[in-house]
C-alpha cells in the first residue's frame, strides 16, 4: 500500500477538497497508529495477574519496560497511596532538568536553611548555614535518602519548598501522572501527599531515560560527604538505602521509601543487556516481602520480554519533486522503532516496508510527513515510524523558470 500526501493550490481547492480531506485523514490516522503501536499505552498491554502467576504482597504493584513504557504486569496500579521517600524521584528529576538547562552546575554551592536543617526522618544532619555542592547534595538524596538535602535543593532550585512543590505537581501533570498530588519534596507524611504505582513508574521512566547519569549516584553503595560548619570539618558516611543493589545481579536503582503509614515502597530498576525494567511496589508489609516480590517481578520480566529495536540509521533515497525549485526531496525517519514482545516470538523475522509516494508536489515544508516505515511480523503490523521531509522545497514560479532558462542560454 502506498502513502500519498497531496499538495493543492488555492485555485483548485474546491475541485480537489474531498481528495485533500481524505488524504489528511489517512495521514492523521497513520500518525496516530504509529504512536499507539510503537509507544504502547500501559493499560493496553498490561498482563493479568492470573495469567502471569505473580502474586506480590504489596498493596499495589507495576512492572514496566523502560524504553517503550509497556506495562508487563500490574496490581491495583491506580490506587492512590502514600509514596514515602519514593517522592524523591520527582525531586531528582527536577534537579537534573535544571542542570540540563544550565541553571546551575554540579560544583555550585548550596547553603542550608533553618527549614531544611529541621527536617526529621532520614537525613544527613545538615546544619543551618552549612554549605555543600550540588553534586554532594544529589549524593545525599540518591544514596542516603536525605530529607534535609532534598529540601535544601528544592529551595536552591525554586527559592522555597512550596514553590518547588508547585513545579513537582506541574511536572506530574505534564507526564500524565493523573492520580498524583505532591505536598512536599521528600516524602514525609502530609495530608493529600498521594500517588500511584503507575504514576511512580512514569516519573521513574522519565528520569532514567532522559537523565541516565542518575545511575552514577543511585548505584553507589557507600560514599561520604564533608560537613563544613563553624566547628570545623568532619566526614559523614553515606550508605545506600536500596539493599536490592546487593541482592539482584542486574539491579541499577532507583529509590526506596518507608514510613509507618506507607509501609515499604520502592521503585527499582534493573538492566540485562538492552532490556531495562522498572518495578514499583507500594505498601509492602516488610523488607523480606519487598525483596522477594522485586526478584519475582524482575525475573518474570526478563524471562518473558524481548526488545526489537531499529535505530533507523539507514539512508533513505530522495523522492522526485514536481513543480519545485529542486528536483528531489531528501527524507529522514521521525524516530527509531522499538517493540516489546512478551509472547516468545522470533523477532529476527520482523520485516520493514517503506510506504512512500512515487513523487511529491511542491511546496513542501521540512518535517512534513510524506510516508512511513511499517514493521510486520508474520503478517501482523507491530508498529510504524513516520518518514518526514528533510528540507524545505519551494514551489517554482515563472520567475524561477525564467532565470533557469536564462542561465542555461548564456552558460
Amino acid at each position: 500500500m502506498r502513502f500519498y500526501h497531496n499538495y493543492v493550490s488555492h485555485r483548485h481547492s474546491k475541485r480537489w477538497l474531498p481528495a485533500v480531506l481524505l488524504s489528511f485523514a489517512l495521514a492523521l490516522g497513520s500518525c496516530l497508529c504509529s504512536c499507539t503501536q510503537v509507544y504502547a499505552r500501559p493499560e493496553e498491554s498490561a498482563t493479568d495477574a492470573a495469567v502471569s502467576g505473580l502474586d506480590p504482597s504489596a498493596k499495589s504493584a507495576l512492572l514496566m519496560e523502560a524504553s517503550t513504557g509497556t506495562v508487563i504486569y500490574e496490581k491495583n496500579a491506580d490506587e492512590r497511596l502514600r509514596p514515602a521517600s519514593v517522592t524523591k524521584i520527582m525531586t531528582l528529576l527536577l534537579i537534573f532538568e535544571a542542570l540540563e538547562k544550565n541553571q546551575f552546575s554540579l560544583d555550585d554551592v548550596v547553603t542550608v536553611s533553618e527549614h531544611a536543617a529541621s527536617m526529621g526522618g532520614s537525613q544527613v544532619f545538615l546544619e543551618p548555614g552549612e554549605t555543600q555542592t550540588v553534586n554532594d547534595m544529589i549524593k545525599c538524596i540518591s544514596i542516603a535518602s536525605a530529607n534535609d538535602a532534598s529540601v535544601a535543593m528544592a529551595e536552591f532550585v525554586a527559592g522555597s519548598e512550596p514553590a518547588f512543590v508547585d513545579l513537582m505537581n506541574a511536572k506530574a501533570k505534564e507526564l500524565g501522572m493523573d492520580n498524583t498530588t505532591f505536598a512536599n519534596c521528600c516524602g514525609l507524611e502530609a495530608e493529600g501527599h498521594l500517588t500511584t504505582a503507575r504514576d511512580i513508574a512514569l516519573m521513574s521512566r522519565e528520569l532514567i531515560n532522559n537523565h541516565p547519569q542518575i545511575h552514577d549516584y543511585c548505584t553507589v553503595w557507600q560514599d561520604s560527604i564533608i560537613h563544613r560548619t563553624r566547628r570545623g570539618d568532619s566526614e559523614f558516611g553515606l550508605t545506600n538505602t536500596n539493599k536490592f543493589l546487593k541482592q539482584y545481579p542486574y539491579a541499577n536503582g532507583l529509590k526506596t521509601g518507608y514510613t509507618s503509614q506507607s509501609k515499604y515502597c520502592i521503585s527499582a530498576t534493573a538492566q540485562k543487556d538492552s532490556l531495562q525494567l522498572i518495578t514499583v511496589l507500594m505498601g509492602e508489609p516488610d523488607i523480606p516481602s519487598r525483596v522477594k516480590d522485586l526478584q519475582s517481578c524482575m525475573d518474570y520480566g526478563f524471562s518473558r520480554c524481548k526488545l526489537y529495536t531499529d535505530a533507523n540509521e539507514d539512508a533513505l533515497s530522495p523522492i522526485p519533486v514536481t513543480h519545485g525549485t529542486t528536483n528531489e526531496l531528501p527524507l529522514k525517519y521521525d524516530t527509531s522503532m522499538k517493540y516489546l514482545d512478551t509472547e516468545g516470538r522470533d523477532l529476527s523475522a520482523v520485516e520493514k516496508t517503506l510506504s512512500l509516494p512515487e513523487s511529491i508536489e511542491a511546496p513542501i515544508s521540512e518535517n512534513d510527513i510524506v510516508g512511513e516505515a511499517v514493521y510486520t511480523l508474520n503478517g501482523t503490523v507491530l508498529g510504524s515510524v513516520s518518514i518526514r521531509a528533510a528540507a524545505d522545497v519551494e514551489q517554482a514560479d515563472f520567475r524561477f523558470f525564467f532565470v533557469k532558462a536564462a542561465r542555461a542560454f548564456f552558460i
